[in-house]
């Protein structure tokens, strides 16, 4: 296989920046079809993009044998059960965050994967991106001392509450969405896997937060905290911190560096700050993938890891008082 033939499921908003810019730069990647639930739409998101096959349905795209690959964009609630259909027929799939519903789903999906010898990645975009690394590499120096407090957030305004980020059934709330690339982040910067201390939500609806707070702790006695919000007085907060006994680290916008970021070091009282540059992290990450499919290289998104991640938004939203999203 010289060239990896993806389908679209769904014509979902995000696939334009998640797959169909970043795929005019990376050659080695086709998107070469797509199903909607409306063949109509999918038809007219076909001739907009230049997208060769319609499928009348999901289970017909996945079943092209045409195709290598799937992106799946769906809602939360519908992640597991197409991811798991399209790793039955053999398909590889780049899966939108969250990876499913709940961890219970994350683990069913990392065996059928491992059984199919296909790969399947958590498309945490950002992760691809050279701020993270580098974010991790200060860490990782020990030019911070003994790390004693991560802070994450992701904080933006969404006032649809029609949307389906606001519906249980379909695994919204707050920790699913602005949450998870937090909670993740906290893990990338951390020392081995935290534990939740505790969680407080505010809520939309019964069960649906339109923000979290979580107090984590690692094994080496750092303290986490993450602030994710939809809506609420924090409109919009992107950022890391990383307090140590020697300096700390701080980063803006560790989510879409493409855009904007700033990475601002100080060690004994000197601060150096700058600017990571980097591709698009959507260009990044499905480059990435199409090597990991055609030539093996790592996955830095498995699904040995977003085991661990919906593990811990479980444990979040058990820690709030709420039911985990798909129970």
């Amino acid at each position: 296989m010289s060239q990896l033939r993806i389908g679209l499921l769904g014509a979902a908003k995000i696939a334009k920046s998640a797959l169909m810019r970043p795929a005019k730069d990376v050659p080695e990647v086709v998107v070469a079809a797509i199903a909607a639930r409306d063949r109509d739409r999918a038809q007219s998101y076909a001739t907009k993009h230049g997208i060769e096959r319609v499928h009348s349905s999901y289970d017909d795209l996945i079943a092209d044998p045409s195709l290598d690959a799937i992106y799946n964009p769906l809602p939360n609630g519908l992640h597991a059960e197409w991811t798991l259909k399209a790793i039955a027929a053999g398909k590889h799939v780049l899966c939108e965050k969250p990876f499913t519903a709940n961890a219970t789903e994350a683990r069913e999906v990392a065996v059928a994967a491992s059984r199919a010898g296909v790969v399947v990645t958590e498309a945490f975009h950002y992760r691809y991106h050279p701020l993270a690394s580098k974010m991790r590499s200060v860490v990782d120096s020990g030019e911070l001392g003994t790390i004693r407090e991560i802070r994450t957030a992701l904080c933006f305004p969404l006032p649809r509450f029609h949307d389906i980020r606001y519906s249980y059934e379909l695994g919204g709330g707050a920790m699913m969405d602005a949450g998870c690339y937090a909670l993740n982040c906290l893990r990338l910067l951390g020392s081995g896997e935290p534990t939740v201390v505790s969680a407080v939500a505010k809520l939309k609806f019964p069960n649906v937060d339109r923000a979290m707070s979580a107090d984590l702790r690692f094994e080496d006695g750092c303290l986490g905290h993450l602030d994710a919000s939809m809506w609420s007085r924090k409109l919009l907060k992107i950022g890391v911190q990383v307090k140590g006994d020697r300096g700390s680290l701080r980063a803006f916008n560790f989510v879409a560096p493409q855009y904007f970021n700033r990475l601002s070091v100080t060690v004994d009282g000197r601060k150096h700050s700058e600017r990571v540059a980097g591709e698009p992290t959507y260009t990044l990450q499905l480059r990435s993938f199409a090597a990991s499919v055609l030539r093996g290289e790592p996955n830095l998104t498995p699904p040995e890891d977003a085991i661990l991640n919906m593990g811990l938004i479980d444990d979040i939203y058990v820690a709030a008082g709420l039911s985990r999203r798909g129970a």
